[in-house]
């Protein structure tokens, strides 16, 4: 069956332009022209992949991608208006999976899209091995991560950028090559993204997420993912 395509845009013109690419291109579309709509739709029929807009009549985006992270973990595409790095960061602090600016090309929409559903739909890098570090598991296959047997709760980008670290553990990654592995072909990206994802991470798997000791910041490098720490002993 074709992927699901939920589109929440007031913009009636662009909705409908979208709608008509993306089912060209083998998708199912539902419009919503307000956030709360929207989200009530994820709720009656859940889609493969939401593009949100940040600007609504109702309430904004960011606040619409925050209620929709409770009650789904539905890949999320936010279309930001004035492409600022602000509005950027903000939405993918709040568990947006990718971003894509106003003026865009409906090519890169759509690219976007088939990468968050690949990145959904399959074990990152073909491995299905658990991943285990002391109290912290790693489940490719399922696409879980539990820490002391608790689930953490990460948007599918978080996992796969996790789980590029952990499978290179000791290995210090760049900012370029943590996007590469992840995304998986050369779309535009800004290095603080991958920032505020590591942020979110670290959030969910960190004893102190502000003196982090699994993921370490390699200053001017990247990042690194630790093999031991003493808390695993």
């Amino acid at each position: 069956m074709a992927d699901h395509v939920l589109i929440v845009d007031d913009d009636t013109r662009l909705s409908a332009m979208l709608s008509e690419y993306l089912t060209g291109n083998g998708f199912r579309v539902t419009t919503a022209a307000a956030a709360l709509e929207g989200i009530a739709e994820i709720t009656r029929r859940p889609p493969d992949a939401v593009v949100l807009d940040v600007m609504l009549p109702d309430i904004d985006g960011f606040e619409a991608c925050r209620r929709i992270r409770q009650v789904s973990d539905v890949p999320v595409l936010m279309l930001t208006a004035k492409g600022e790095e602000t509005d950027r960061i903000v939405g993918l602090e709040l568990g947006a999976d990718d971003y894509l600016p106003k003026p865009f090309n409906p090519r890169e929409l759509l690219a976007r899209l088939k990468a968050i559903l690949r990145r959904r739909g399959a074990p990152t890098g073909g491995a299905s091995g658990l991943l285990r570090f002391g109290r912290l598991e790693i489940d490719p296959g399922s696409r879980t991560v539990r820490l002391d047997g608790r689930a953490c709760d990460l948007t599918s980008y978080q996992f796969d950028l996790l789980v590029a670290l952990a499978r290179n553990a000791g290995r210090t990654l760049s900012r370029d090559q943590l996007m590469d592995m992840v995304k998986g072909q050369e779309l535009e990206a800004f290095d603080r993204s991958i920032d505020v994802h590591v942020s979110r991470i670290r959030a969910v798997i960190e004893t102190d997420p502000k003196h982090p000791r699994r993921i370490v910041t390699v200053r001017g490098t990247g990042y690194v993912f630790a093999r031991f720490q003493a808390e695993d002993d």
